[in-house]
């Protein structure tokens, strides 16, 4: 159990917006949750970017905000991660599912696409499993929370190799989420997440569901792997996608590229290297099940 936050606790925004999505609190399950929010165009559909291990939303915005003028879109903080609230017990995979649910019903969103990256893959397949009729599709960027990444000390290496291939602006973000979030939360979360099946819940999706892994992810075991667990799922609208160059922080380091791969997954049409951007990092499809794009 951990010490809730105080009910007299201060909200307390950024100083300076970090996106030009709209800054926001709400009140969830009686915690208190930041997030962002561009409402798209009149009837759009809603995108919910979900993020990772100890971190807030904030990383997630370069690629929520090259969609936003297509969806109404929302990137909240999680309750215990970046500037929202801790809840009364911490959340493992489920709890942070529920938590999801809840937000979506405070914003008066009845299903929408998810969007996560590392652990925020895990919650989506948590929450498509608890809540099928309420997610669209799930779009999984470098998804986390594996064998692969046990015991704790073998995954803060591979977090530590990450950090020399991302782009040094992740880590003025990276690292103030990380120091709030705090080693007690670390070793917590870190538990659940060796506890909850990943891999059976990741087998079991049935909706639309697009995977984007980066060939230079030392979180994720190699392209050729992933590809084989892949080709093991009975979902046949499944798609993988690799982009080349691309370390695990895909959603702050390849923007552009992914923002253009979801585009393409979210119109059903075969995923194809952004020819606006050449010479930039390569998409390639490495898997696409049975059901053809429209």
């Amino acid at each position: 159990m951990v010490e809730a936050d105080s009910p007299h606790r201060e909200r307390r925004s950024p100083r300076h917006p970090a996106s030009t999505l709209t800054e926001r609190w709400t009140r969830i399950d009686g915690v208190d949750v930041f997030y962002r929010e561009a409402p798209g165009p009149p009837g759009a559909p809603a995108m919910v970017h979900v993020h990772g291990f100890g971190l807030s939303g904030r990383y997630l915005l370069p690629t929520a905000e090259r969609l936003s003028d297509e969806f109404h879109t929302l990137v909240p903080d999680l309750p215990g991660f970046g500037l929202s609230w801790r809840a009364p017990r911490a959340l493992d995979m489920p709890g942070l599912a529920h938590a999801a649910a809840s937000f979506l019903d405070d914003r008066g969103v009845e299903s929408a696409t998810l969007v996560g990256n590392s652990m925020g893959c895990p919650v989506i397949s948590e929450f498509a499993y608890r809540y099928p009729e309420r997610i669209d599709r799930a779009v999984l960027v470098s998804p986390a929370g594996g064998k692969y990444n046990q015991p704790l000390i073998g995954a803060m290496t591979q977090i530590a190799r990450d950090g020399t291939r991302e782009p040094n602006q992740l880590m003025r973000v990276a690292v103030p989420d990380y120091l709030r979030f705090g080693i007690p939360s670390t070793v917590r979360m870190f538990r659940a997440l060796t506890r909850y099946p990943t891999l059976e819940r990741l087998l079991g999706l049935r909706i639309p569901t697009l995977i984007v892994v980066g060939d230079r992810d030392p979180l994720m075991p190699p392209p050729s792997v992933v590809r084989e667990i892949a080709a093991k799922t009975d979902n046949d609208s499944a798609v993988l996608v690799m982009i080349e160059g691309a370390a695990h922080a895909i959603n702050f380091s390849h923007p552009a590229e992914l923002a253009h791969i979801i585009r393409l997954f979210m119109a059903d049409r075969p995923i194809v290297d952004d020819p606006d951007a050449p010479g930039n990092a390569r998409a390639v499809e490495l898997h696409r099940g049975t059901r053809p794009p429209a």
